[in-house]
């Protein structure tokens, strides 16, 4: 199968260079070009492709709305948005990645990992690092909520995945840790989007950290 992507970036020589990089790789076709996010949005609706590889600072229309109004369309949900960005201690990716993105690749991590997190998003939503998104959202997030009320919310195996997902585990490495198998963990991350009225394990691990969870007494020991 062929994935589709969409590269959105304001400057035409860097969409130009991560297209390159993208159709230099068996598998991936690069299908639309947007300068802006109105741009990117109006190429996602008409295009339906698997991925929007989407810059966060843009004219008109930026990338942090652009992801929201891709994220928040019942026609255009199905498109992953991996955030690539400059910084990776912007505050804006914060913001993307509330408001429905599946993750982050910086854009001096080179070639082979912008690869793998367009792969990645296709394949469950999960950025190639799902570390580096924790980090960011362990820096940015300000935990506001109740960690024991949080927690209520979940079942005690649903806690358990939620915390190591806060991690940034993959869902193999939570399958190993907690003996399950994978389809099980997959499972109960769909149980708990469903409860919180989430959208991926981004915002999953988003919500866990703006609720105390991974640094209260209730996280198990790493």
């Amino acid at each position: 199968m062929t994935v589709t992507v969409v590269v959105a970036d304001d400057q035409e020589m860097i969409r130009e260079g991560m297209r390159m990089i993208l159709e230099a790789q068996p598998g991936i076709e690069v299908v639309g070009q947007a300068g802006d996010g109105a741009a990117a949005v109006e190429q996602v609706r008409r295009l339906r492709p698997d991925v929007c590889l989407m810059d966060i600072r843009m004219p008109r229309v930026d990338g942090l709305q652009a992801t929201r109004l891709i994220a928040g369309d019942p026609a255009t949900r199905d498109t992953a948005v991996v955030v690539v960005t400059t910084f990776d201690l912007d505050e804006y990716v914060h913001g993307a990645l509330r408001a429905g993105a599946n993750g982050f690749v910086l854009k001096n991590a080179g070639p082979a990992l912008l690869v793998e997190a367009v792969r990645a998003a296709v394949d469950g939503g999960t950025l190639i690092s799902p570390a580096v998104t924790v980090r960011l959202l362990q820096q940015l997030s300000r935990p506001a909520g109740d960690p024991e009320s949080a927690a209520a919310r979940l079942t005690p195996q649903e806690l358990r995945v939620v915390l190591r997902v806060a991690r940034g585990q993959t869902n193999d490495e939570i399958a190993a840790g907690l003996h399950l198998a994978v389809s099980t963990v997959k499972t109960h991350l769909v149980h708990v989007q469903g409860r919180l009225g989430l959208r991926n394990r981004v915002e999953i691990a988003a919500w866990a950290w703006e609720n105390g969870l991974p640094g209260s007494s209730l996280a198990p020991p790493r």
